[in-house]
């Protein structure tokens, strides 16, 4: 009984929500915005927060609030509050509007008319809420005596469990109206391993849609022991060309390329792949796509963050790039269609340009089959910096890793550098792994850089 009557409340909720969403934009409009788009966003955050063997923090907060974006001849204002009282939003929309009539005007101004709605499955995990309190501490609990118990861990850096809901709801002028809840949870652990004087730091971080989809405790402990464990007695290599296998936890490096294909940057002169459309620029083995439409997944949505429906993005095809990633403003100034990659990280902020699920293609070839084939090279298990520089293409980290010779791990190796420029290291990819874990958020398997410069003694 319970429970139907909570399921009612939250359809009396949803309901009310899109009503007045609905409301919200007529009343943008007779206080004199000629378009209007409102932003409404309820949320649920839950953080439970363990360090040896104690509960440190537990946290568990709702928010509410709602955006608007209006224009007035062309000219945009934008305001937001997280008081839904009636005043509260008449004097936000006020504002709103008022911010609008001291901008400058802009042809591009424009509001989404898609009414289109894409059907992702499985966004949303009811049962993560009714889940116990108690279950959720003793799993953060457990999760750090699991990755203590291995041999040569001494010290805990944490250990944590959270969750979240939320569900946006979108209304505009064009007749927008929509709606989607969306749920997430993750557990993880850090941990310090210690020999002698060495210190090393290892953590592993699992998030889901779906509570009963979290790996095993053990197998999260596991993970993070072993990258606490594995660099220590590292030894310095020389300076050096060698291959460079790239493990999936640090192909993140390659996110210069999605930011190089932000098609506002794109507009600005602003990357290193402006002139490089539907031209080969990268090796045939590379083949990154976007998709917002993969059922119970992080990251995916039936709509952006302006209402346009989400898409399966191919961005770069064997090496070939195919596209550009829009919002509706910057897609209106390109002369294409928005590619549903409007961002916003929540109802106080302005459509951006962002990625949703970002992955690469696997290959054939096993992580030991990359390692087996590689003659001399470093096996980069950490990295440091920001990546591939989405301006110039020049890249430069620090790296830790592990040291190859005649297809066999020798030692760790820390302290180094790599180095090398975009259309190079993109070009010298030669092996794609098949190893690829879909739950990442940006997904990739183990691949091999044939050659890159690595900085040493």
């Amino acid at each position: 009984m319970w429970v139907a009557a909570e399921l009612k409340q939250s359809t009396r909720e949803k309901m009310n929500n899109l009503d007045l969403s609905g409301k919200l934009v007529k009343k943008c409009i007779s206080l004199g915005a000629s378009a209007a788009e409102v932003f409404l966003e309820s949320n649920r955050n839950l953080s439970v927060n363990v360090l040896k063997s104690e509960i440190e923090t537990i946290e568990e907060a709702s928010s509410q609030g709602v955006g608007f974006r209006v224009f007035v001849d062309g000219k945009m204002g934008f305001s937001h509050c997280n008081d839904l009282s009636d005043k509260s939003l008449e004097d936000t929309i006020a504002k709103a509007i008022a911010f609008a009539k001291l901008s400058s005007p802009d042809e591009n101004n424009v509001l989404t008319d898609d009414k289109g709605f894409t059907q992702v499955a499985d966004l949303y995990d009811p049962g993560i809420v009714s889940e116990p309190m108690d279950k959720k501490i003793k799993m953060a609990l457990e999760l750090e005596k699991l990755a203590m118990k291995e041999p040569g861990i001494t010290k805990s850096s944490g250990a944590g469990y959270g969750e979240s809901e939320s569900e946006i709801f979108i209304a505009n002028s064009n007749g927008l109206l929509k709606s989607f809840k969306a749920s997430a949870c993750f557990a993880g652990v850090s941990v310090v391993a210690e020999k002698g004087d060495q210190k090393n730091t290892g953590g592993e971080y699992c998030s889901r849609v779906y509570f009963s989809d979290l790996p095993p405790l053990e197998e999260i402990a596991a993970k993070a022991s072993k990258r606490a464990l594995e660099l220590l007695d590292p030894v310095m290599i020389k300076t050096q060309k060698a291959a460079v296998i790239i493990d999936p936890d640090v192909s993140r490096f390659l996110g210069g390329i999605l930011s190089a294909v932000n098609g506002e940057r794109v507009l600005q002169g602003a990357s290193f792949l402006k002139d490089q459309m539907n031209k080969q620029f990268a090796s045939p083995l590379l083949t990154i796509t976007d998709d917002g439409t993969i059922p119970r997944s992080t990251g995916s949505s039936p709509f952006d963050g302006e209402g346009v429906p989400t898409m399966k993005n191919v961005i770069v095809d064997k090496g070939v790039l195919r596209s550009f990633i829009y919002n509706t403003r910057a897609a209106r100034r390109a002369g294409v269609k928005s590619t549903g990659n409007a961002s916003r990280s929540g109802f106080s902020s302005l459509p951006g340009i962002g990625t949703h699920k970002v992955y690469l293609a696997g290959g054939n070839q096993s992580r030991n089959e990359i390692i087996a084939a590689t003659a001399r090279g470093l096996l980069v298990l950490e990295l440091t910096g920001y990546g591939i520089d989405p301006v110039t293409g020049n890249f430069s980290g620090g790296a830790s890793g592990l040291w190859i010779e005649k297809g066999e791990i020798l030692h760790p190796v820390k302290g180094v550098t790599i180095a090398g420029k975009a259309f190079d290291i993109l070009n010298a990819i030669d092996m794609m792994g098949n190893d690829i874990d879909m739950n990442q958020g940006f997904a990739a398997p183990t691949f091999r850089i044939a050659e890159m410069q690595i900085g040493g003694k």
